[in-house]
């Protein structure tokens, strides 16, 4: 397409210059000839008006060495077109007798030309006194008698060989014509190489997308990241795409795993109890307590596919976050009191630091309503006995910064970062929380993403904080 665009160009622009040239160059020559023709004649009507003849010596010689010093041919014309003086070589040969005169006349149309016009100007033979075309250009000759009246006395033609331009023009076209395939070579060759290195990173690209297609989630593209084209971006964006998608494979396992365990567990203690029941091994008077553990573990799974559908329909691209005004402070203190059997069956004590006007924030109402539940929840879940959560609402700038606190054991530091993935339970919290399906923070993460807003961590000295934040309304 390259080498197609460059020739379509050089055509173009070739057949430009060359008219261009052609006619600029024809032009120039004929207004040379004008301009000879021109001369002659004003000296022929000085000869004239000063009563000399056009046949005397001086004459001849003044037109013989004009037509020498510009290369051209000079005719001298009566006003009947009559041929009475021309320079050696003028004539074609066949129109001269033995004693070198010719009886050829003007063609009538070039004699009309000059008495209407005053001039003549053309690429011509003159009605075959030349043996080829040249370009010639004609002028009259005026007398003036006694009286102030001009009279036509003569005709003067001066006529140029066009071999000499039309030779500088082929020479012109040649050299332009060369030219222009050099650099068609040229152009074919370096469009050549550059598309070979082009196209050679991205095949390798498009093998790299094939193998991992397949499954290959280690493919990536290698030796192209660093060049500073549009290759190294598309490169360095393919190394990217293929380190997201193999981390979200990796989650995907991970999440396949952790709910297989979720779901594991509790089904295997209900159909471990009930088979003891059915097959008569747990005596009597225990069935009672081994069912309370059935109905214990079936809620547990109740409660984990409510959190899945939760999680699906948060997910989802048609959830659309509904944007109205509500009082933070007064959705804080609902779910605290909510929870107050939980914090009172966990001996606990509550620091609030509320402010005293409502925080009116943006947002939907029952996703942040469930978003402080969860915190809330988690907070009393793993708060030491006898110890106190801390609620805390702020508004700074154009956000609100709500923050929920608890005193208990620290979380290293390695696992803050992964507190908000799916189904993250760290063996301490499996043994504490029983009843957690691990999915709490990360509906959280998800719900406050979804309104465009964070989330921190951070646990020190047993004192563990979660902040979040709103925009103000």
């Amino acid at each position: 397409m390259m080498v197609v665009i460059i020739l379509i160009s050089f055509a173009l622009l070739g057949s430009s210059f060359i008219t261009l040239t052609y006619r600029y160059t024809l032009q120039e020559k004929q207004e040379v000839m004008a301009r000879n023709a021109e001369v002659i004649s004003e000296y022929t009507s000085s000869i004239q008006q000063r009563g000399g003849s056009l046949l005397s010596t001086v004459y001849q010689d003044y037109v013989s060495s004009f037509a020498r010093i510009s290369d051209a041919d000079v005719l001298i014309c009566d006003a009947q077109g009559h041929i009475q003086l021309y320079s050696s070589g003028a004539i074609r040969e066949s129109l001269l007798d033995m004693n070198g005169y010719t009886d050829a006349m003007i063609p009538e149309l070039v004699r009309r030309t000059i008495a209407e016009t005053g001039e003549f100007s053309a690429l011509s033979n003159l009605g075959g006194i030349f043996a080829e075309r040249r370009y010639v250009a004609g002028r009259p000759v005026y007398v003036t008698d006694i009286l102030n009246q001009r009279h036509e006395t003569n005709l003067v033609f001066v006529a140029a060989d066009s071999s000499s331009l039309m030779e500088l023009w082929q020479a012109v076209t040649s050299i332009f014509f060369f030219t222009a395939v050099v650099v068609l070579c040229i152009a074919f060759i370096s469009s050549s190489v550059t598309t070979l290195h082009q196209t050679r990173p991205l095949k390798e690209i498009a093998d790299a997308a094939r193998k991992f297609g397949h499954g290959e989630f280690d493919a990536r593209v290698v030796g192209y990241e660093k060049r500073q084209d549009e290759v190294g971006e598309l490169a360095e964006a393919f190394n990217t795409m293929a380190d997201s998608l193999a981390q979200s494979e990796a989650k995907r396992s991970e999440f396949i795993a952790n709910i297989s365990h979720e779901l594991k567990t509790p089904m295997t203690t209900i159909a471990g109890f009930a088979d003891g029941i059915l097959d008569n091994t747990i005596p009597p008077e225990q069935e009672r307590e081994y069912l309370k553990t059935i109905s214990a573990e079936t809620r547990r799974l109740s409660r984990l596919v409510r959190k899945m559908l939760d999680l699906s329909r948060l997910q989802s691209s048609e959830n659309v976050t509904a944007q109205e005004r509500f009082d933070v402070v007064e959705v804080m203190l609902r779910v605290l009191v909510s929870l107050e059997t939980k914090i009172n069956a966990r001996h606990l004590d509550v620091d609030t630091s509320l402010p005293e006007e409502s925080v009116t924030v943006w947002g939907d109402t029952d996703a942040i309503t469930q978003v402080c539940y969860n915190l809330l929840d988690n907070a009393i879940k793993f708060a030491a006995g006898g110890t106190a959560i801390g609620i805390k609402v702020a508004a700074k700038g154009s956000k609100a910064f709500v923050s929920v606190r608890n005193t208990g054991e620290t979380i290293a530091p390695e696992e803050l970062p992964l507190v908000f993935d799916r189904f993250h339970k760290t063996d301490r919290s499996r043994s504490v929380d029983r009843d957690g399906v691990g999915l709490g923070l990360y509906i959280v993460k998800t719900i406050l993403g979804s309104h465009k807003e964070n989330i921190t961590v951070t646990s020190e000295d047993g004192v563990t904080e979660f902040t979040f934040t709103l925009t103000l309304a």
